[in-house]
């Protein structure tokens, strides 16, 4: 049989056009490299299919497998994103650790792990996506599966002293050191794998800095996600004028494009976007930062929360600064579509990309391959995002710091034209190259063993 690249993620894109960072970083891998992708079937059964099912067919395979209705409050909405999310986010005082949760999670792997022990061949490649199947290179390799497996953690990982709140920290460990390749966004990320080994007893590091855990061995990578950008680009340029956005002559437009989460600081924007009103001289053009935020999670605590936080913190500072003809901040509490989003994109004047913690952020890289390289706009990048070890050419700032969050936004409105391009073409450049493609090659040649 042939070898086969098979992608194992939670979600798997059912609907025509594929959305979400990783979901779409996924499809335009697996178009351009052909194989089979796994995930859930997206809606929870009372009684599982014990067995994988293929959903379509094309320039790769879908096939989905079915969770139950407990295991979707405990393995998704419990361990992943109640316990998983917010360690790896840097947020464990959000954790909800309940013993079940636990449970449902290594029940949901296991499962996985049979179906896959009997689908893979030992030439196959298996690449793993993310929190939600931490464990499954060590169960696959109690039930004998030697085909070469990889992972990709698409989230930050974690500091070593918020993995003590984890109960399960030394099985993390040995999950981790189960997989071949064990690949992350950033040089941060795989340091901080590294130090979560440092004083492990049973682990050793050769001159290389190939880390040694128990009796075997992982190499703890950094693979910066891209994005298909020369089709973003085209895609934008298509939709310049495509969508009226009834603002004044002369009004600029700060766009912010993200899930309503926690890990996002979005109250924090806010806030240093209310900084620069305040600072504002009355004379300058009038800007508006147009917040889109659909909805995840919301049957978590935190997620219930963080959209009440938002929603008056919108209304407060609307309330404070609103003149009858300028509304300075407009929220979209939904899904916008990728055309749409495009020419939003090529419209704006401002990016803020401004996340407390995050693994990549692709809205980053969009908003700089939608750009006019003859007028572009300006990025305001986050440290805490992961693009900001790429995209250094961005205003970075302090999410935290209100005003230098402010006096960013003041800096990028009214930043010469010259600096404006000299900064996009830089950032392009980046985007261009170490691209989707670029990353699908850098990762499986790794996996392979050739890269």
């Amino acid at each position: 049989m042939t070898a086969r690249l098979i992608v194992v993620s939670n979600r798997i894109p059912t609907e025509a056009e594929p959305s979400g960072g990783l979901v779409v970083a996924l499809h335009d891998c697996l178009t351009a490299q052909g194989g089979v992708w796994i995930g859930t079937s997206g809606t929870p059964v009372k009684t599982p299919e014990p067995e994988l099912r293929q959903i379509a067919e094309g320039a790769y395979t879908r096939m989905v497998f079915d969770i139950s209705e407990d295991e979707h409050e405990g393995y998704y909405l419990g361990y992943a994103n109640s316990v998983l999310w917010p360690l790896f986010h840097r947020r464990a005082d959000l954790m909800h650790v309940q013993p079940e949760y636990a449970d449902h999670y290594m029940a949901v792997n296991t499962r996985l792990a049979d179906m896959l022990a009997d689908f893979a061949q030992p030439d196959d490649l298996l690449w793993i996506h993310d929190y939600h199947f931490l464990p499954l290179a060590a169960l696959l390799q109690e039930r004998g599966v030697t085909c070469r497996i990889g992972f990709f953690l698409h989230i930050p990982f974690p500091v070593v002293s918020d993995i003590l709140a984890l109960p399960q920290a030394n099985d993390l460990k040995d999950w981790v050191a189960a997989y071949d390749v064990f690949g992350v966004q950033t040089e941060g990320d795989v340091a901080r794998v590294m130090a979560h080994y440092r004083d492990d007893p049973d682990a050793t590091f050769d001159t290389q800095g190939r880390m040694v855990a128990l009796e075997d061995g992982v190499a703890p990578r950094h693979f910066p996600i891209g994005i298909d950008a020369q089709d973003f680009a085209a895609l934008a340029l298509a939709q310049a004028d495509a969508v009226p956005l009834a603002m004044t002559l002369g009004q600029k437009l700060v766009l912010g494009v993200d899930r309503l989460d926690y890990s996002k600081g979005l109250v924090h924007r806010f806030d240093g976007f209310a900084a620069y009103l305040e600072a504002r001289a009355p004379d300058t053009p009038k800007a508006t930062l147009l917040q889109i935020a659909p909805p995840s999670r919301e049957d978590v605590d935190a997620y219930k929360d963080i959209r009440t936080e938002l929603e008056q913190a919108a209304g407060m500072i609307n309330g404070a600064h609103a003149e009858l003809d300028w509304t300075p901040i407009r929220y979209i509490r939904r899904n916008v579509e990728r055309d749409t989003l495009a020419s939003v994109y090529r419209r704006a004047d401002v990016a803020m990309v401004t996340p407390l913690a995050d693994g990549m952020n692709l809205v980053a890289k969009e908003f700089v391959a939608a750009q006019d390289p003859d007028d572009p706009g300006v990025l305001i990048l986050s440290h805490f995002a992961g693009a900001a070890e790429q995209l250094t050419d961005a205003l970075m700032v302090n999410p935290y710091d209100a005003a230098e969050v402010g006096e960013a936004v003041q800096t990028a409105l009214t930043m010469p034209l010259a600096e404006r391009k000299a900064r996009h073409a830089r950032l392009l450049e980046n985007v261009m190259t170490e691209n989707i493609a670029w990353w699908t090659r850098s990762y499986l040649g790794a996996l392979r063993g050739t890269g």
